[in-house]
């Protein structure tokens, strides 16, 4: 994909590659490298300018998608990261680790299952070892998987795609918390489909109502420790996920054509929200969820 000038005004509409795109289909978890076009996660295009200096993240699904863009956008703004990726997305993952190192920060490459509660808790444990602390959460690894019928739908599909989306979540919030200094943040990901569900996701739309949820009340519960709890809602984004039957194949092609912009978002136009929950600048934001999906808002 071209390099994309992130701080020039320019038509939103033809930014990125628009649809139809080729047909494509990935075995699960899929990897941003087989994709095409490829997606940009602003390895060229993203500057930062200091908002994070030494800060100590931990952010899942690193490999690529949103959460490669955010780990790069985080180190660019000046933290050490480590990330959570699993075993199979291991040569997405050294990309990053490799872009965080030229960034000048630290990288720890920690491969992994976050749907068991000891990795989970091994991730935190890793972050303050390592990094010396931790005051960044960004819980951004996801399981969608597109299924026509309920009778269709696995009780163990089902089951992993709370165990990834929500129990994941609960999980790393609950040991990291101890850790976590005032001023800390944390930053889930819910979706458009928690309030605009599709009728294929029926599992994944259900667990993203569960994280808006949860980041309400956890806000609530953590506001006078001076920890702040948001989400980052995104609309259709181009990434693995998609292609590795996140959505029906015959659907890929058109992926993101109907939002009012009329293309998928790339990965790289999510960061900037992680990194504005993640920074002081939203100091006085906690308990919100930022819906970043081309048009089709949130209620």
């Amino acid at each position: 994909m071209a390099d994309i000038d992130q701080t020039t005004m320019q038509d939103p509409t033809e930014q990125y590659p628009k649809p139809p795109f080729d047909k494509q289909t990935q075995s699960e978890p899929g990897l941003a490298k087989d994709m095409n076009p490829k997606p940009d996660h602003g390895e060229e295009s993203y500057e930062g300018r200091g908002r994070l200096t030494g800060r100590k993240a931990l952010v899942t699904g690193a490999d690529s998608g949103i959460g490669r863009a955010t780990a790069i956008a985080f180190a660019r703004e000046g933290a050490d990261i480590i990330l959570s990726y699993l075993p199979e997305e291991e040569t997405d993952a050294q990309e990053v680790v490799e872009l965080i190192t030229q960034a000048g920060r630290k990288a720890v490459p920690c491969p992994g299952d976050i749907t068991d509660e000891g990795f989970c808790k091994e991730l935190v444990e890793t972050t303050v070892k390592e990094l010396g602390g931790i005051d960044i959460l960004a819980n951004i690894a996801g399981k969608q998987r597109a299924v026509e019928d309920i009778a269709d739908v696995s009780t163990d599909q089902f089951d992993k795609t709370f165990r990834t989306n929500v129990y994941a979540m609960f999980w790393l919030c609950k040991y990291a918390i101890p850790h976590m200094p005032a001023g800390a943040t944390i930053i889930n990901t819910a979706s458009i489909q928690s309030y605009q569900p599709s009728p294929t996701l029926l599992d994944y739309a259900s667990t993203k109502a569960a994280v808006v949820a949860f980041t309400k009340a956890l806000a609530k519960q953590l506001a006078d420790k001076g920890i702040r709890v948001n989400a980052v809602a995104p609309g259709p984004v181009w990434t693995p996920l998609q292609p590795s039957h996140g959505q029906p194949e015959e659907k890929v092609p058109d992926f993101g054509s109907q939002v009012p912009l009329g293309r998928p978002a790339q990965p790289a136009e999510l960061a900037p929200a992680y990194v504005f929950f993640a920074s002081q600048e939203s100091s006085y934001i906690t308990a919100e969820v930022l819906g970043v999906t081309g048009g089709n808002h949130l209620p």
